[in-house]
């Protein structure tokens, strides 16, 4: 019987979705982070639920041929990362099977997923920081990464997966805490003025934003003064922060240096950046997939961009269809993909719509009165509502292309648009009847992407075409 704090040694048979290890003893599964199959490993148990238990491993016995050594001071600390122990190769495998398995697991499909379409760039690729500021144990300022599944902060001066500048500004925020005595953020007693320091570099420029947790910084001039000695174009934003929830932005930005937005160029299309501006982070990946994206949409005459955000990707749409619709529900967002409309020439081209997807679809289609579309889902990691999908299967659009950063979701989705799963109002079910010639959709392409090297997580194209059964 396996008890909470045993020590035991144990072979590593498989590997987890989230990287971990796997080991069976006797009626127990055992998930150890960071062991590799094949692997004997010392362990100690962590949690026992029913027939799981959870464990970390104290000493690796026999190491596998597919273990490296991780770059990060603090992997296995911090959150961030859960694969640099492993081959990278290694890597875009498990990316590609943990698609596969959940496809079947969740949808009863055999999905034929294509193998991980890697990152020329394993580390150093981010082009976005977004630290935590904070206080640890002893009240002292810290600027770092959470621990997996936790609030506390792991301390760090570099980070691998991020570019050398990160450092350099970790070096500056650090200094300027320091010779002021600034307080970080304390998220259990709500003070202290720091919060976060986020940076985002688009095309050699620096959007530097720091949220507090007040109305007014001290010393301000200095940290920007340092800021200048080690980068030439940027701007700096202060973002007022004083509610007590976890989300990262309050409402108010204040540019203090530079200019508002940068402009920036993508396939083409020339936009504006800022604070709040989404960009996918890895650069190089990100003209990979979009790249895909429009060579599957072609140049039909009508696409539907769903969860169009700041209108980047319906842009490169409408240059290269007939005409492209962006449906977003943030104003703010829909006002930037009007501007990027106007700012390239695509008004009447490009067409942007405010509200949810779910509502706005099917009168959209209709008012068209042109059943042959094609649809873009780029929904975020929880997937696309259960009514967006009941609106497509309605519609029939002869194309679906779905881009995903959340393999359960999207094997979940897909399954509901293929027939595979049934959805009703209380659940979802597997339909046992279904079969490839009577599928709504049949799939024709999974092109799974290495957005992210070195973490668990993995971004996801797949195309399907309407069955004319």
């Amino acid at each position: 019987m396996l008890e909470k704090n045993t020590e035991i040694i144990v072979c590593i048979e498989s590997i987890g979705a989230n990287g971990e290890g796997i080991a069976k003893l006797d009626r127990f599964v055992i998930f150890i982070p960071f062991a590799l199959p094949g692997e004997k490993v010392k362990i100690k148990i962590l949690k026992v639920k029913q027939n799981l238990a959870f464990a970390k491993v104290i000493e690796i016995l026999t190491p596998a041929d597919d273990r490296v050594r991780p770059k990060c001071k603090v992997f296995n600390k911090c959150g961030g990362c859960q694969l640099q122990h492993m081959k990278y190769s290694v890597q875009l495998k498990l990316k590609a099977k943990n698609i596969t398995d959940n496809f079947y697991k969740i949808a009863g499909i055999n999905a034929d997923v294509l193998p991980t379409v890697k990152s020329d760039y394993i580390y150093g690729y981010r082009n976005k920081l977004q630290l935590p500021i904070g206080i640890d144990y002893e009240g002292n300022t810290v600027i770092g990464f959470f621990a997996e599944g936790s609030h506390r902060i792991v301390p760090i001066e570099s980070c691998p997966i991020h570019p050398k500048w990160s450092e350099d500004i970790i070096s500056i925020i650090n200094e300027y805490i320091n010779k002021f005595n600034v307080k970080g953020y304390d998220d259990f007693t709500k003070t202290g003025l720091l919060r976060h320091i986020i940076v985002r570099e688009i095309g050699g420029k620096f959007i530097i934003c720091l949220v507090i947790n007040d109305n007014k910084i001290e010393n301000i001039d200095y940290l920007i003064s340092q800021i200048s000695d080690k980068f030439k174009i940027f701007n700096f934003y202060v973002n007022i922060n004083n509610s007590e929830s976890n989300v990262i932005f309050g409402k108010k930005f204040i540019c203090l240096y530079g200019e508002e937005k940068f402009n920036e160029e993508e396939f083409g299309i020339s936009f504006f950046a800022g604070p709040e501006t989404f960009v996918q982070i890895n650069s190089e990946i990100r003209r990979k997939l979009y790249d895909k994206t429009i060579k599957l949409a072609g140049n039909d005459s009508l696409v539907i961009d769903a969860y169009s955000g700041g209108g980047l990707l319906t842009a490169m749409l409408a240059k290269n269809c007939g005409l492209a619709y962006g449906i977003e529900i943030i104003p703010e967002a829909v006002n930037c993909a009007d501007e990027l409309a106007e700012k390239n020439g695509l008004v009447g081209k490009m067409i942007n719509i405010c509200g949810k997807v779910e509502d706005k679809l099917k009168p959209l289609i209709t008012s068209l009165n042109n059943p042959d579309f094609t649809i873009i889902l780029d929904p975020p990691r929880k997937g696309c509502d259960l009514a967006v999908i009941r609106a497509i299967l309605e519609l029939k659009p002869k194309k679906i292309i779905y881009i995903s950063c959340n393999p359960s979701t999207l094997a979940r989705d897909i399954g509901i648009i293929t027939g595979n799963l049934i959805f009703n109002e209380k659940n979802i079910v597997k339909n046992t009847d279904i079969n490839e010639s009577n599928a709504n959709y049949k799939i024709e392409v999974i092109q799974p992407y290495d957005m992210f090297p070195q973490t668990k997580h993995v971004e996801t194209v797949i195309s399907l075409n309407l069955n004319n059964k």
